[in-house]
């Protein structure tokens, strides 16, 4: 568990340097990059951004919703994000989205080239949804170019550290406050810290909100990101997944510190 303020203290406990796959954690950052290209309105528009209610890979949902991709936090819109980066070539893309996750983080974050050759070896089902997106017009790459950069993305090493520094930048209105960069427009944060409070935790968003009142990123590696807007992220990393692909024992202790702390955006509950 890890408390990163947004002047750069860092409060922790336990292993928190294990380095673990970012998965989908990744995704509202890329969707921040998408963001400083192009603006909200891109994301808005060329992807969307409402909860599905279904699960992350679900691809019922891109048949269901006129959007397709509905909301970068899914897989569908976390692929059609990558493929909005506006980007020369394959290698440029990837240099970007990887460049810009170590911007957020202030260190050179590192490929787990494991696991990326085990993710895409096995990538049917992403493959599948980067098609039927690029059918409907909803894609804006070349499917498998989208689908190799966003499996890379996922592979991507972080440790709980990192994962905290990444939000405290958003937290400090999009300057790292480990190396003072500023990574993304002030005026941007507020629309992403939107994106993740409405599908951060994919189909448990609703509860999440309900319980903990933050905007928060969840991923199937086991990580958790969760913002307090101006002050600082609370990060916590356990690898053994709910039903929904959340983290069991990293959702429980956010939610108890958040609580304590009484920094939930709607109230504290002083229960």
């Amino acid at each position: 568990v890890v408390i990163a303020t947004r002047d750069g203290k860092l409060y922790a406990a336990g292993d928190v340097n294990y380095k673990f796959s970012i998965q989908s954690v990744s995704k509202p950052f890329t969707a921040a990059l998408v963001m400083q290209q192009q603006g909200p309105e891109a994301v808005a528009e060329k992807i969307g951004v409402e909860p599905t209610g279904l699960p992350f890979n679900s691809k019922i949902a891109i048949e269901l919703y006129e959007e397709r991709s509905t909301n970068p936090s899914v897989n569908a819109g976390a692929i059609a994000a990558v493929s909005l980066v506006q980007a020369s070539s394959e290698q440029d893309r990837w240099d970007q989205v990887l460049q810009n996750l170590n911007d957020f983080a202030g260190s050179d974050l590192e490929l787990l080239e494991d696991v990326y050759e085990s993710e895409y070896s096995t990538a049917w089902s992403n493959r599948g949804i980067a098609n039927v997106l690029y059918n409907y017009g909803r894609l804006y790459s070349d499917p498998e170019e989208a689908l190799r950069v966003y499996t890379r993305q996922c592979s991507v090493g972080v440790s709980a550290v990192d994962l905290a520094i990444m939000g405290a930048t958003l937290a400090n209105e999009g300057v790292n406050p480990i190396t003072n960069k500023r990574v993304m427009d002030a005026r941007h944060v507020p629309e992403l810290l939107a994106v993740m409070a409405m599908t951060g935790f994919y189909d448990e968003s609703g509860a999440w909100q309900y319980s903990a009142g933050l905007p928060a990123k969840t991923g199937v590696g086991g990580g958790i990101v969760t913002v307090v807007p101006g002050k600082f992220a609370i990060v916590a990393f356990s690898p053994r997944l709910n039903e929904s692909g959340n983290s069991i024992r990293a959702m429980k202790a956010i939610r108890y510190i958040a609580g304590e702390l009484g920094v939930g955006l709607y109230g504290a509950n002083p229960d």
